[in-house]
């Protein structure tokens, strides 16, 4: 891939033809992080680069990545982002410069973690009106708040190493943080079978939210001006535990506001046929949520760096 037989193939490219060279992640450079600084000098980027005018990165679900193909070429050719990153890029202005209200951000999935620190972002820059919270997340506020989820599911949160992080969860809830959580749940019985369950009355295990917070999600969303989405609201594996994921879906097609969907689980959820310009579904997962907690993507700070060196 960086070796003699794809060099030369580069240097005999007729104009107009295009190369595909193999994957990147066979180097073993490819898959180190460093600062931009450090990738450019690295025997990947000595290689290519030479050979080429200049560089184009349209992969903005790598773009939290901190690697050579990334971020050390934009140190050593003049670079730009493609239609796709910059598409990218202009939905989440969109999202996240216009003063439009209400904003709602509705969370879920089974990254805790890095979703707390999202939250905190949220709150600390005063950027949402309303968090809407689901799956993992979502009982991680409510054990917070002391509210009991039986026996199996606070030993699947301990399994899930989530329990340490419940007095996080509520300092944020201290702090006076927008957050909405569900008052009742979908739940997995004993013998497989699916019911719903109000708060304080779980005897299963929670596998997405229930009937009346789903009303309840849904007519938020259909108020927004602004909707943030990311993460599924339930297990997707099971058909009868992916409804609340799907009607939330269905109300951000229906409302008025502008939509940005998150990549990843949810992203396989969307009705394409739905879609319009109103609503934007984002390729990056992890390079989302990376932006959500307010830290710089490294991609775009390499082709901020780019653009000082070659376009002064």
């Amino acid at each position: 891939m960086i070796g003699p037989a794809a060099r030369n193939a580069i240097r005999e490219l007729k104009p107009g033809e295009i190369l595909l060279l193999d994957n990147l992640r066979l180097v073993s450079e490819e898959v180190i992080e460093a600062t931009p600084e450090k990738q450019a000098i690295t025997i990947f980027v000595r290689r290519l680069a030479p050979l080429f005018d200049a560089y184009v990165n349209d992969a903005f679900a790598t773009a939290h990545r901190s690697q050579p193909s990334i971020v050390g070429f934009p140190l050593v050719l003049p670079s730009a982002a493609g239609p796709l990153f910059e598409k990218e890029i202009n939905a989440l202005r969109k999202a996240f410069e216009s003063f439009e209200s209400p904003r709602i951000f509705v969370l879920g999935g089974t990254k805790v973690r890095d979703l707390l620190r999202v939250i905190e972002n949220l709150v600390r820059n005063k950027l949402a009106d309303r968090i809407l919270t689901t799956g993992l997340l979502a009982q991680t506020f409510l054990v917070a708040k002391g509210i009991n989820l039986g026996t199996r599911n606070m030993r699947y949160l301990e399994e899930k190493g989530i329990l340490p992080l419940i007095p996080r969860a509520r300092h944020i809830l201290l702090s006076g943080a927008p957050i909405e959580t569900p008052i009742d749940f979908k739940v997995r019985t004993d013998e497989n079978e699916i019911v719903n369950k109000g708060i304080g009355e779980i005897d299963g295990l929670i596998v997405d939210i229930g009937e009346n917070t789903t009303r309840m999600y849904t007519e938020f969303i259909k108020e927004a001006k602004i909707i943030v989405m990311r993460g599924p609201a339930g297990i997707i594996e099971d058909e009868r535990s992916k409804i609340g994921t799907l009607k939330l879906l269905e109300a951000a097609y229906e409302s008025k506001g502008f939509v940005l969907i998150g990549g990843g689980h949810l992203a396989s959820l969307v009705d394409e046929s739905k879609v319009n310009q109103r609503i934007h579904v984002s390729t990056g997962g992890n390079a989302l949520l990376l932006f959500l907690s307010g830290e710089t993507l490294p991609a775009l700070k390499a082709l901020e760096l780019s653009a000082e060196m070659f376009l002064k």
